[in-house]
């Protein structure tokens, strides 16, 4: 009989849906055709819904411009296409991993059943989250709709709203709720002429958007002006604190308290790596990985992190974009060489590499209508950015990233046989 591989895939965001759907269009029919065991997927995520949370700045002020049918898609709905027997998707959250008996454990949601599954591989694309549930899922992605719509209910009353982080997500949160509040300012003015609320950022920095360029960053500050929002540089916010009466009294590294109808925090990420040994962790929490092979070397053959859970990526779509083939030939090749039948047929191949592309490149929309940006170090008018990103945030995208539309192709890479 021949044996059952089990290739495990941790986390179901972009990442995790990339890898499981490049496995089964492409290596998983060349690894049947050698007919030396059966190969099975099992992808595991908390919740059983993609959330595209890129556009959670726009969905947090208004879910008629971004309702919940464009950003929560289905996770099994995209993996239709494939043979039961081949895949799989559980909604659990693993709890535990065991690098040497191969094995990861998983609390099954709604059950509260614990299982312990053993792996063949195992990509581990877990992510990060967002400290509120309102530009993240985590866990069940009912609690995210939930928060946005209170938070869209709340905004409509508020006058008073402190945004804190001064990152893309910080920008585009203040300029998302001051465009929806305050409205646009006109041509010739600096502010809008009818502003219902104070809305205010603390960058926590001296600029604004620390990937781009300052003269970017100066621009996205005058656009946030168009909007009614104020930014100030040099102070964060370095506590919250909810009243009893809805609003949130909000501390800051000046020494100032401040209460306001609104707080959203918009600044720094946790990977989610809970489960992960200490050994394999940096000194911030995310898996230490061979930043070429994207292999997690310590954790034994055939184990790999992809994405902005693993040490070698800034972060990002693009980024994540060019990991993917790297990742996925470097898995194609390690399984076919552990497939031959003695070492001497095993296939000489090396290893792709990943080289990052670190120029410029952040698409950052402001408001409706506006946005700054650099693509590969190539700044972009605000026109484009409004056209690629700030006119409805990519949200067609959630269900590409879901149904694996952009992996029908195998990336093509030439390597040299040894």
């Amino acid at each position: 009989m021949a044996r059952q591989n089990e290739i495990v895939i941790l986390g179901a965001s972009i990442a995790g849906l990339s890898a499981s759907h490049y496995f089964l269009k492409h290596i998983l029919p060349v690894l049947k055709s050698k007919g030396d065991g059966n190969y099975h997927v099992t992808l595991i995520d908390s919740s059983s819904h993609f959330f595209w949370r890129i556009a959670s700045p726009r969905g947090m002020v208004s879910k008629s411009l971004i309702p919940d049918s464009k950003t929560f898609v289905p996770i099994t709905d995209g993996f239709k296409q494939y043979a039961a027997a081949d895949f799989s998707f559980i909604q659990a959250t693993a709890t535990a991993w065991d690098t040497r008996a191969r094995t990861v454990t998983i609390d099954l949601v709604g059950s509260g059943e614990t299982k312990t599954i053993p792996y063949y591989a195992l990509i581990v694309a877990t992510g990060t989250r967002t400290p509120t549930t309102l530009t993240s899922v985590h866990g069940d992605h009912r609690a995210t709709q939930q928060a946005l719509a209170e938070m869209n209910k709340k905004l409509t009353t508020a006058t008073s709203i402190i945004v804190g982080g001064g990152g893309p997500a910080g920008v585009e949160v203040a300029g998302e709720i001051g465009c929806q509040l305050n409205g646009q300012a006109g041509w010739f003015s600096s502010r809008p002429s009818h502003q219902k609320a104070n809305v205010t950022l603390y960058s926590g920095s001296d600029k604004l958007l620390p990937i781009l360029r300052p003269a970017l960053a100066k621009q996205a500050e005058v656009y946030l002006g168009k909007v009614g929002v104020d930014v100030v540089h040099h102070v964060r916010v370095t506590g919250a604190e909810p009243q009893k009466d809805g609003t949130t009294l909000v501390r800051l590294s000046n020494g100032k308290e401040k209460v306001v109808d609104v707080y959203i925090p918009a600044v720094g990420v946790t990977p989610n790596t809970e489960f992960v040994p200490e050994e394999l962790k940096n000194e911030r929490g995310y898996i230490q990985n061979n930043h070429q092979t994207l292999r997690i070397d310590e954790a034994g053959p055939r184990v790999y992190a992809l994405g902005d859970v693993a040490s070698y990526t800034r972060g990002g779509a693009m980024d994540l974009f060019d990991a993917v083939p790297v990742i996925m030939t470097n898995v194609k090749s390690d399984l076919l060489a552990s497939s031959a039948a003695d070492e001497k047929s095993q296939p000489k191949v090396q290893d792709r590499i990943f080289v990052p592309n670190l120029k410029e490149s952040q698409l950052v929309p402001v408001g409706r209508n506006k946005g700054v940006g650099a693509v590969f170090g190539w700044r972009l008018p605000s026109i484009m950015v409004w056209m690629i990103k700030g006119r409805d945030y990519m949200t067609p995208q959630a269900l590409v990233s879901v149904n694996g539309t952009k992996w029908e192709k195998e990336s093509k890479w030439n390597p040299r046989n040894g």
